[in-house]
């Protein structure tokens, strides 16, 4: 269960900027909410969504998260022993090429709270600190300061071992997963928990990639169905894939590693074999007619690679966080998507989702409380600022939708009329 995430000097974050998904004391809708004792509220939201302006940051925040959780898992395994840390700081700065960049972040791991958190430059990994709160105070797990850690009472197993294994440039809290800790591989499950996406569009061969190794949920199948897109069942085919396509695939995301200087995860499955799916959509003599995902439009194709994953976050009761969850999204659809976080009845096991988008008419979902709206505006540095809409004083049963399109919170990329834009002369 996620609590809290924050970022500094990342991208086009500058500043500290903090996401909460804690509940506030709000009167608003509580159906949904989820029970945790180690926040004052006693409740955690199970979502959040994020609006802004183009090029806001939107995305950026949620990079930032990708970037946390690659450095945890890879860092040690995948890092290269002679290289640095790959990050990409604040740029309008200079000052800020110097300066670490911070990430830090609560959670709940089998009703216990944590507090981890690293300091990154381009060189080494600077800081690094993890913190349980098991009976309410903090306890110390462990500290680091470069290469120096100080390890508390209440971190047991090979320490002194692994702090010797961990390199400059990877992480303590990666190392210690990579040589199996046992206290420790269990605080590590939770950023196995995150689940990130960021593809916008999605073609039909990459769906049938990506469901390589999968069966295609029938919550899935029946959820397409409730929504109109007319897909009644699947079936699917696999192909082998030749060794010359699987050499190009391997050179392609080599390149891709490189260029956006992160490691990508990325199945075996997707380099060995072509699967190919199709939907069934109902005759009219009432029996099924299967089609190409390239005849199924770009939002059957997103939703039918989202929804796989929902269903096993909610099975998990995992975390998930969507860049752009609109894209090629009818707003009903994005709704249903936040209705199976916020009902009681699908979200048995404490699920959240964190979304970016740009679909005001969310804003208006009977589900959605005002500690649950979020906005990324960009200072005229360039910097990008977070801040949740109960910064600034609403009232219950107020029209949301129609404040933010009015400019009431910011967070909108133009508030004078939109005659003004194309204005001449």
């Amino acid at each position: 269960m996620l609590l809290r995430f924050s970022v500094a000097n990342y991208l086009s974050i500058r500043e500290p900027q903090e996401l909460s998904l804690a509940a506030s004391t709000l009167k608003d809708v509580k159906t949904g909410l989820i029970d945790c004792t180690v926040v004052p509220s006693g409740k955690v939201l199970p979502l959040a969504v994020i609006y802004g302006a183009n090029a806001s940051g939107k995305s950026n925040v949620v990079a930032a998260l990708r970037y946390l959780r690659s450095a945890v898992l890879l860092s040690h395994s995948r890092g290269d022993p002679r290289g640095g840390v790959p990050r990409t700081p604040f740029a309008l700065d200079p000052a800020c090429a110097k300066a670490p960049s911070i990430f830090s972040i609560d959670f709940v791991v089998d009703g216990v709270r944590y507090q981890y958190g690293f300091k990154a430059s381009d060189d080494a990994f600077d800081a690094e600190w993890l913190y349980a709160f098991p009976k309410g105070p903090r306890q110390k797990l462990f500290e680091r300061k470069s290469k120096k850690f100080e390890f508390g009472r209440g971190l047991k197993g090979r320490n002194k071992i692994i702090s010797d294994l961990t390199r400059a440039n990877s992480l303590f809290l990666s190392a210690a997963a990579q040589n199996d800790h046992e206290q420790l591989s269990k605080v590590v499950s939770f950023f196995r928990s995150l689940h990130i996406d960021t593809k916008f569009s999605i073609g039909a061969l990459s769906a049938s990639l990506t469901l390589a190794d999968n069966e295609v949920d029938n919550r899935v199948i029946e959820f397409l169905d409730k929504i109109g897109t007319g897909v009644i069942d699947y079936r699917r085919r696999e192909e082998t894939t030749s060794d010359d396509i699987q050499v190009m695939q391997r050179e392609i995301f080599s390149v891709i590693e490189k260029r956006i200087k992160e490691p990508l995860e990325v199945p075996e499955a997707f380099f060995v074999k072509d699967v190919v799916i199709e939907l069934a959509h109902r005759g009219h003599d009432g029996k099924p007619v299967f089609f190409d995902l390239d005849h199924e439009s770009a939002g059957t194709r997103r939703l039918l690679l989202l929804l796989g994953r929902i269903f096993r976050v909610l099975d998990e009761g995992a975390v998930l966080m969507i860049d752009e969850l609109d894209a090629s999204l009818h707003t009903q659809a994005c709704e249903a998507v936040l209705a199976l976080f916020s009902s009681p009845a699908t979200n048995t096991k404490g699920a959240q989702i964190i979304a970016t988008t740009h679909d005001i008419n969310l804003l208006r979902a009977p589900m959605l409380r005002r500690d649950q709206v979020w906005f990324t505006e960009k200072d005229d540095k360039g910097a990008t600022h977070l801040y949740p809409l109960t910064d600034i004083r609403t009232r219950k049963g107020d029209n949301i939708r129609k404040g933010y399109q009015q400019g009431r919170y910011g967070a909108i990329p133009f508030a004078g009329p939109i005659s003004d834009l194309i204005a001449t002369g």
